[in-house]
């Protein structure tokens, strides 16, 4: 016979309850946003009520001596819990906040409390409102139920005479009401099964259990275990970090200081990676996840002491990666390499693992800002460009600190680096093979955002304007319309007109260029021929030749065919992102040569 993983044990509702107040088990949903509706709470005690099955709970035994664990930097509940929540928070927190009167947390981390009603003589749920609180058939907050072991005696008395008060009662009714509102109260002695899963269980084993019972379907990674080992023992971590999550999102009132931002706003668990990252050099979570449960991965043991040391790299690293000056500080590498919005950037892993190496660089190599600054852009340019973080980004990133093993000074950090940059851009990137990877029609295209961060570069002007690029495409001019607009340098129906009817022709990135948007309406679907000597009119020759250049436009490009348009431009503007990629190159250099000089 099979060894069983897990042990299947029936908790009685009022047991499960106790041992959560108590600390025996761990419900970290009670302190943040609860997602079920109060429909789905109402629902969940009816069902309850009336003896239907109301599914599994599946519980992890945290491991390691119970009477040695201990939560670290909380003393909120009497003991750690030495079981964990994998599947079923959402029922514990609705039963747990409505039988115990607790507030939860709505999506804007504001409390608020779940009111259930009860209609003892219809045996009907509800969530309670103001027609409910004014009808004397109704229990308004059936939590009062559970508030001692008299209250349901003194509740049917004072839910009588209230009634009675308004009008008869038949002997039926009043009976009907005593039977249900003691049925009501016993709904503590309902069963729930759990299922039990051994602490030696690895957490693979774990996910797959989760999927194999749970008919929703959804898959558990790595960061929901490691952001549930920290719920139990360190939740006031967890609860920074959702806190920073939420508020990176959230356009501060006032003066007070902030992480939101124009680029991203961050889930915890993409957050956790940075500081797994910053912490322990590592981009795979399994492991991470064993050395904070305290296992000892030769012995396989567990030990409270291993856990709380590697618990305290992690509250280090969360203390520097959440530093709302490192967090600010990162963004302006971002604009340094010419991303200057998010709308820019396709690849959120990119921001954040290059965030990752900026923290490193800063804090265990002691990068100073202007050096960090200049070699994280240029990286962040490689890595956006290239899409590097996409496909397996976390093999990528592991290859990529395994990079710093061994090294000791900031030199040693930008000269590994610096490698890695020219061994992907190469003369034939440039000549070969970005021009190809061009020959695209993605809305969102590496290439062609890294086109537009070269001309913040070059501090281009827009096609047929005098305005900066750079200064269009900031996030913070807001307007109901855009200021730029991607504009069809061959307007679509004009390529239908002449028989390009694709639209992965007609949607060429080089077929695009940033306009005002004034100018897009007016240009309209006009032929090149038609519209460009009238835009070329309001500027000299030495100004069309520049902006040109910029736009990787080739001379006299609007009396060309389409096809040969698109070839020679392609080539021009994979030659504009390296010149700005060299832009960024040049900084470095004179970076370096201050600090010799």
């Amino acid at each position: 016979m099979t060894d069983a993983l897990f042990k299947k044990v029936d908790y009685k509702i009022g047991k499960l309850l106790n041992d959560i107040e108590m600390g025996e088990i761990g419900l970290p949903d009670i302190q943040r946003p609860f997602v079920w509706s109060a429909a789905k709470v109402r629902d969940l005690f009816d069902s309850i009520y009336r003896g239907y099955p109301v599914g599994f709970l599946l519980f992890w035994e945290s491991g390691g001596d119970k009477s040695g664990m201990r939560r670290i930097g909380e003393e909120g509940k009497q003991k750690t819990p030495h079981l964990l929540i994998v599947d079923g928070q959402q029922r514990l927190t609705a039963l747990y906040a409505v039988m115990k009167g607790k507030n939860v947390l709505d999506q804007y981390y504001r409390p608020f409390q779940i009111k259930i009603a009860f209609n003892p003589l219809r045996e009907k749920f509800e969530v309670r409102n103001p027609a409910i609180e004014r009808n004397d058939e109704w229990i308004s907050d059936v939590s009062v139920l559970w508030e001692s072991s008299s209250a349901a005696y003194n509740i049917i008395n004072s839910y009588l005479q209230k009634l009675k008060s308004r009008k008869a009662l038949s002997s039926a009714e009043e009976e009907q009401a005593i039977s249900s509102i003691q049925k009501l109260a016993r709904i503590s002695e309902f069963s729930i099964t759990a299922l039990e899963i051994s602490a030696d269980v690895d957490e693979e084993e774990v996910a797959e259990i989760f999927v194999r019972i749970n008919s929703k379907g959804k898959n558990l990674n790595q960061a929901d275990f490691i952001l549930t080992l920290m719920s139990v023992f360190w939740d006031e971590g967890r609860k920074r970090l959702e806190k920073f999550s939420f508020e990176a999102g959230q356009i501060p009132q006032g003066n007070t200081p902030s992480p939101y931002n124009y680029y991203i706003q961050p889930r915890p668990d993409q957050l956790l990676r940075v500081i797994v990252a910053a912490a322990f050099r590592r981009a795979r979570l399994r492991n991470v996840y064993s050395l904070l449960r305290g296992k000892d991965l030769k012995t396989e043991k567990f030990s409270p002491e291993s856990r709380e040391a590697q618990f305290r790299k992690l509250a280090q690293a969360l203390d520097y990666s959440l530093d709302l000056q490192n967090w600010h500080e990162y963004y302006k590498t971002l604009r340094h390499a010419g991303y200057v919005s998010g709308n820019m950037i396709s690849s959120e892993v990119a921001i954040l693992f290059t965030y990752a190496l900026w923290l490193i660089g800063k804090k265990d190599f002691s990068l100073d800002h202007s050096s960090l600054r200049a070699i994280m852009a240029r990286w962040f340019f490689m890595v956006t460009l290239t899409g590097r973080y996409t496909g397996s980004p976390e093999s990528q990133m592991e290859q990529d600190l395994a990079l710093l093993r061994g090294l000791n000074t900031g030199e040693e950090f930008v000269r590994a680096l610096e490698q890695q940059i020219a061994q992907v851009f190469t003369d034939d990137y440039w000549n070969v093979t970005l021009p190809g990877e061009l020959e695209s029609a993605a809305s969102r295209s590496v290439g062609q955002f890294a086109f537009f961060a070269s001309l913040c570069l070059h501090e281009a002007t827009v096609l047929y304007s005098r305005l900066k690029v750079a200064e269009l495409l900031n996030p913070a001019l807001q307007a109901k319309k855009a200021a730029l607009e991607r504009h069809h340098l061959f307007p679509r129906k004009y390529l239908q007109k002449i028989g390009i009817q694709e639209d992965r022709l007609i949607n060429q990135i080089a077929n695009y260029a940033l306009v005002e948007w004034s100018d897009n309406i007016s240009i309209s679907d006009k032929p090149p021929s038609e519209y460009v000597p009238y835009m070329e009119s309001r500027f000299s020759a030495e100004e069309l030749r520049e902006m040109y250049a910029w736009h990787a436009l080739p001379e006299s490009w609007h009396r060309k065919t389409y096809a040969d348009f698109l070839t020679q431009r392609r080539i021009l503007m994979a030659h504009v992102i390296r010149d700005g990629y060299l832009c960024l190159q040049k900084h470095s250099k004179s970076v370096e040569a201050m600090e010799h000089g």
